[in-house]
């Protein structure tokens, strides 16, 4: 039986607007975090922050109210455009801070990279959804996922973005865990991976490296490649319980924090708000995972199930990694804090799954067929 059409006045009262709520509030402390870091100015970051988010917004809706059904259709060429457009940094791209990683589009510069890590969720989550229960486990059918794995995680590596590469890796096999694929594989993949390891740090760029080594031992180079992760834990501690203030932060308005804007832009937020203000944060996202585990358990297609299961731990990974790094629980590899951070692509990419994960909500009761037609 074909599930009836909804018409735009039902999608638009089913938009989950609770989660829109929670996405505008992170997006405010962005906003906040962006104009102290400029001393108390709207630019350069805050305003265009602003600016960006109530574009991407509309975005997100408009993806929203999209049929899942749509999205499917369009999961393929969704990925093969994202990696094309990694194909074409390694011959036309912008390099900027010592990488090679952004297009310029004129009005925007585009990283496609991150766009990729929605183009992988959608790609795998179709792959799966037409594969049969008995045949997940099969090795045969490990070997397009890997594929589609494997393939941009190449060339994210020669740019050279090590954080977005082992996101694209986890997010990757996350959705095949998910899917079904038994443990024993990753266990076993992981070994492979454990004994090959020497070459594999052969293969990293100095840098990248001298950043492992930081994080084995940060004090080793506490001017050099030691210096960001050292003021970070300086102005974490400073904080203390409730911070310093608004715009009070010393090792941020005095310089000595790199990056505040960007990928340490959470140590500023502890600096002035201290481990209450940060904890307030974590709460903020935590309430959006907790929606997105929500909205894929409710999903009655396969499909949007892993969509959703995928671009929630997405999300975790982008929060998990970056606060993390600034701690000095992980080595520093640039990721940025979802809606806080500067930055448009990165921007973009998360408004963007959150308008899948509530078209899934939107679409949650179309059921699934897997061994004939998508959707029935």
């Amino acid at each position: 039986m074909r599930t009836p059409e909804m018409s735009l006045a039902e999608k638009l009262w089913q938009v989950n607007w609770g989660l829109l709520l929670l996405l505008a509030l992170i997006g405010m402390v962005g906003f906040a975090l962006l104009y102290s870091a400029a001393g108390g100015r709207m630019e350069p970051w805050a305003m265009r922050h602003a600016v960006r988010f109530g574009i991407f917004v509309g975005v997100l809706l408009v993806i929203a109210l999209v049929d899942i059904r749509i999205w499917m259709q369009l999961a393929y060429p969704i990925y093969g455009l994202a990696f094309v457009m990694l194909v074409a940094v390694d011959v036309l791209g912008v390099i900027g801070m010592g990488a090679q990683r952004w297009l310029d589009l004129y009005f925007i510069q585009l990283q496609p990279s991150e766009l990729m890590k929605i183009g992988l969720v959608l790609a795998l989550a179709r792959y799966y959804h037409h594969v049969s229960a008995e045949n997940i486990g099969r090795i045969t059918h490990l070997f397009v996922p890997l594929g589609l794995i494997v393939a941009p995680v190449a060339l994210v590596m020669v740019q050279p973005d090590l954080g977005t590469a082992m996101m694209l890796i986890l997010s990757g096999i996350g959705i095949m865990f998910i899917a079904g694929v038994r443990l024993w594989k990753f266990l076993l993949a992981g070994l492979a991976v454990a004994g090959a390891a020497p070459v594999a740090w052969s293969m990293l760029r100095e840098y990248q490296q001298n950043r492992i080594l930081t994080f084995l031992d940060p004090e080793r180079d506490p001017l050099g490649a030691g210096y960001h992760i050292t003021q970070s834990k300086i102005a974490l501690g400073s904080g203390g319980l409730f911070g310093k203030g608004f715009m009070q932060g010393s090792q941020a308005h005095l310089n000595f924090l790199p990056e505040k804007q960007t990928d340490f832009i959470f140590t500023m937020l502890a600096e002035e708000f201290g481990m209450v203000g940060g904890l307030v944060v974590i709460g903020l996202f935590v309430c959006v995972l907790l929606y997105g585990f929500a909205i894929a358990l409710r999903s009655r297609n396969h499909f949007g199930r892993l969509v959703a299961m995928g671009i929630t731990l997405t999300l975790f990974l982008y929060i998990f990694i970056n606060i993390g790094m600034v701690m000095g629980l992980l080595p520093v590899v640039g990721i940025p804090l979802p809606l806080v951070s500067y930055g448009g692509t990165a921007m973009l990419t998360v408004l963007a799954a959150c308008g899948l994960l509530i078209s899934v909500y939107i679409h949650r009761d179309v059921t699934t067929n897997r061994s004939g037609s998508p959707f029935s």
